[in-house]
């Protein structure tokens, strides 16, 4: 794998949405995202409580990015600033020419295509830019909208690892999806 490197930024469009990296000023925006119920209901992320826990976090994303460590982009909807999603690939394995995909996307744009819009750009960055041979996804088995995403998408189920993450105080499984560059 070639030396990664996210400077400049990759911004990335689609007919939609504009992909583009988090501003301190999208501190709100993550707050929601990390702290919305329906939303972690499937994570293992702790709960976001102040705009200041947000800020720290964009700035802690953006210094994966700038070195060159993790790619996080926000979602927007074209001719607006305002965050609605997020996505990434992280846990980069350059021996490995491999990276875990990770997204959520607020509930009110929930079934509108927006997230399959921005995986399409993502997974062309990865495999075309970045030059990754396979794509994972970590995902509670019980979010069948994930789950459809990344079937849709091409991913297919690689295992189930039963309670293998302990969060908040109770065991959960966590099935493994991938996809290779083809």
């Amino acid at each position: 794998m070639n030396e990664l490197s996210f400077f400049p930024f990759p911004d990335l469009y689609t007919e939609r949405l504009v992909l583009r990296q988090l501003r301190l000023t999208d501190d709100n925006e993550i707050m929601v995202l990390r702290s919305d119920e329906k939303i972690l209901q499937f994570l293992t992320l702790s709960k976001c409580n102040s705009l200041a826990e947000a800020k720290e976090f964009i700035e802690k994303i953006n210094n994966y990015i700038k070195n060159n460590e993790s790619i996080y982009w926000g979602i927007t909807e074209k001719n607006s600033e305002t965050i609605i999603g997020t996505i990434c690939l992280w846990n980069i394995s350059k021996e490995n020419f491999r990276a875990e995909i990770g997204y959520v996307l607020h509930p009110d744009f929930h079934g509108r295509g927006f997230m399959s819009e921005a995986m399409d750009v993502v997974l062309y960055y990865g495999f075309n830019k970045m030059k990754l041979h396979s794509l994972e996804a970590h995902v509670h088995p019980d979010n069948n909208s994930s789950i459809n995403l990344l079937q849709k998408k091409g991913f297919v189920k690689e295992a189930l690892f039963k309670e293998n993450v302990f969060f908040s105080g109770k065991f959960s499984d966590t099935a493994v999806y991938s996809i290779l560059n083809k």
